[in-house]
């Protein structure tokens, strides 16, 4: 990967072959794991404006119609998270010149405070061809990136790194956009298009009044219509209905409650992994080329273009004197170009085979698909593969070898059905029938279910203080583990129909592996697994901890206590906020330099007083923790481990933190 400066371009067409479509990378880290920012794509034409509504992609409007740009979202990294950006640049339109990247932030954020700022650019094969890092940044709200533009034929890039103490609005102006402040927005002209900017967040724990709404008008003389608002919480403007399904399902029509429903894909009858994987590779692929939402969504990041996709079973394919039979064949049309993918599955917790799947990376670059996608119950990790193969770099054609977990797929099509919405009934239909099969306890597509052969040799030297601190056996677990917070987070995050991603607070060029190492011989040490998750919108970095020595799960929050209130009425206030939560939780407050009272929420209920220090130091703050037993089996029974981290997250989110909004309202922020 080619490294540049500020202010430097390089052509994309001179790094790759295969640069018609990249993928583009936004990431930072932060030492509070609590740090973020919202990516933004804007399209400009030669006068460097944006042509009409259209032309503004966000996390509210994530994709074109052409599917020249589409917002992926974050995915986890081994140092933090990345937001990425598809963009298939043969179908960005002719009339426009410059692809502008930037992010922003809101509530008094700065990106001084973020670690990292790093922009990538890599091919369709997901090779990185450039890399850009912004050393600068301080005060700056809002950043501009980097840019992709047009020179000829060729497309190229430009490493910006431009900030705005303005926010969004200044990024905004710089393109000729004229900002409008009035409480009541004059009408804008016929010819521009308006957005209405993000409202101010609570901010230092005192609610923020009502501001009048900046609204910001591009005048653009293709424009004429309402460019979708990017407001949290609100819904943009669209051409076209989205169809969600409701949450709560109508009344059956059935007898009684042993009437089964008929469904689109039965599984009860599926007894052998032969048939779970043929089924379900069958049923996945189908729904896949029947609802371009989903398709589109599981394949942009590997390098797809948005187009007309079809999909096969069991294709026979030549191979020395015997046929490989790949379980899936994808193939993408788009104006006259072809993208093609095989696809290996597995189900019920089988682990993919090294060989095989190496023998299907030889038949696509010899019969030139771009891509080998796996899928299993595996939870993929960056920096840390799936199945081991060789690329043989001698080979001018590329393979790019992806992986996709059940928990993936069952998570993006409940973000579609219950949340965002797709085109059509039928298309919801569809995805609701795929989601009811994958949850089906026969289907064998439940995700991440094992922690592997190191587990109950690992468990059991740290209940026997027989393990050494270098036991390579802690390191297998610990990754592990790391899959398992994954998976947890998709689960959630498609519940709750938000970015649920695990925190890391390493820098992001540290080593993977030598992370892992370290947490290695911490677990042997103190006997505990040890994660941080953090759910978009909200403030709060979940904190969960396996004891596996008392095999307990402590999942727990800390909360900033609001200044200028008196302690004992914002004791009050919390405890009012938790009336829900359950009385086992244990609530402790924290003073400058260490830990104050604590006590279960039944016993200060009548007493909140007993929260205080007795010393009358005001508090700064609350730390929340409910702890529950986990299981004790690999994960693949009701009371495994897997399955009791998971219990053990749910019931805190939806026991304690999901509360803590009514404290939030009142002059608490979360932190």
């Amino acid at each position: 990967m080619q490294e540049i400066s500020k202010g430097a371009n390089v052509s994309l067409t001179s790094l790759s072959e295969d640069a018609g479509a990249v993928v583009v990378g936004l990431g930072w880290t932060s030492a509070t794991g609590a740090g973020d920012a919202d990516v933004s794509v804007l399209l400009l034409d030669e006068n460097g404006k944006v042509r009409s509504e259209n032309d503004f992609y966000f996390y509210n409007n994530p994709a074109a119609a052409d599917g020249s740009v589409q917002l992926l979202g974050k995915t986890p990294t081994s140092n933090g998270d990345e937001d990425r950006i598809s963009v298939d640049l043969t179908a960005v339109p002719e009339d426009v010149a410059r692809i502008v990247v930037a992010a922003s932030q809101y509530g008094g954020a700065r990106f001084g405070d973020l670690d990292d700022l790093r922009m990538t650019v890599s091919d369709r094969s997901g090779e990185p061809l450039v890399g850009y890092s912004i050393e600068d940044a301080g005060v700056e709200t809002a950043f501009i990136f980097g840019e992709l533009y047009r020179r000829g034929e060729e497309w190229k890039f430009r490493a910006v790194g431009q900030g705005y103490e303005t926010g969004l609005t200044g990024l905004a102006t710089d393109f000729g956009v004229d900002v409008l402040e009035d409480t009541e927005p004059a009408a804008a002209p016929a010819a521009a298009a308006t957005v209405p900017l993000p409202p101010p967040r609570e901010e230092d724990g005192a609610a923020v009044e009502p501001a009048p709404e900046p609204t910001v008008t591009a005048t653009a003389a293709a424009a004429s219509a309402t460019v979708p608002a990017q407001t949290r919480g609100r819904a943009p403007r669209t051409t076209r209905k989205k169809v969600t399904l409701p949450k709560v399902a109508k009344k059956s029509l059935a007898e009684n409650d042993s009437w089964r429903t008929a469904r689109l894909f039965p599984v009860p009858s599926l007894k052998s992994d032969k048939e779970r994987e043929v089924r379900a590779t069958s049923v996945l692929l189908s729904v896949m080329a029947q609802v371009p939402e989903l398709g589109r969504r599981l394949t942009a990041g590997f390098g797809a273009p948005a187009g007309r996709m079809q999909t096969f079973t069991e294709v026979p394919l030549p191979h020395g004197d015997t046929p490989k039979r790949p379980d899936g064949v994808i193939r993408v049309e788009r104006a006259g170009k072809l993208w093609t993918a095989l696809v290996e599955t597995k189900t019920h917790g089988n682990p993919l085979k090294d060989e095989q799947v190496q023998q299907y990376m030889d038949i696509a670059a010899r019969r030139g698909y771009e891509a080998v996608i796996t899928l299993s119950n595996d939870v993929a990790l960056d920096g840390s593969p799936v199945v081991d193969v060789k690329i043989d770099g001698r080979r001018k054609h590329k393979v790019s070898l992806w992986h996709l977990s059940w928990a993936e797929v069952a998570h993006q099509a409940q973000m579609l059905i219950r949340h965002e919405g797709v085109d059509n009934a039928a298309h919801a239909w569809l995805l609701q029938e795929l989601l009811e099969y994958l949850q089906h306890e026969n289907s064998g597509c439940h995700g991440f279910q094992n922690m592997g052969p190191a587990w109950v040799p690992v468990r059991k030297g740290i209940e026997d203080e027989t393990i050494s601190p270098d036991d390579e056996r802690a390191v297998d677990v610990v990754e592990s583990w790391e899959r398992l917070i994954r998976q947890v987070c998709l689960r959630l995050g498609g519940e709750l129909g938000q970015k649920a991603l695990p925190v890391q607070r390493t820098r992001r060029d540290s080593d993977p592996r030598a992370r892992r190492v370290a947490a290695g011989s911490a677990l042997c040490a103190d006997g505990r697994l040890s994660a941080e998750l953090r759910i978009d919108g909200t403030g709060s970095v979940i904190a969960v901890t396996a004891d596996l020595r008392t095999g307990k799960v402590r999942t727990s929050v800390d909360i900033p206590a609001p200044e200028g209130s008196y302690p004992l009425a914002t004791v009050k206030r919390l405890l009012r906020a938790l009336a829900e939560a359950p009385a086992d939780l244990h609530v402790q407050s924290l003073v400058e330099g260490g830990n104050g009272p604590r006590g279960t929420l039944e016993r200060l209920r009548p007493e909140p007083g007993d929260l205080l220090p007795k010393d009358g130091t005001a508090p700064t703050g609350f730390r929340l923790a409910l702890i529950k037993g986990m299981g004790n089996t690999r994960g693949n029974t009701e009371s495994g481990f897997i399955r009791g981290v998971d219990a053990a997250v749910d019931r805190f989110y939806h026991g304690v933190v999901a509360h803590l909004g009514a404290f939030e309202a009142r002059g608490g922020r979360r932190g």
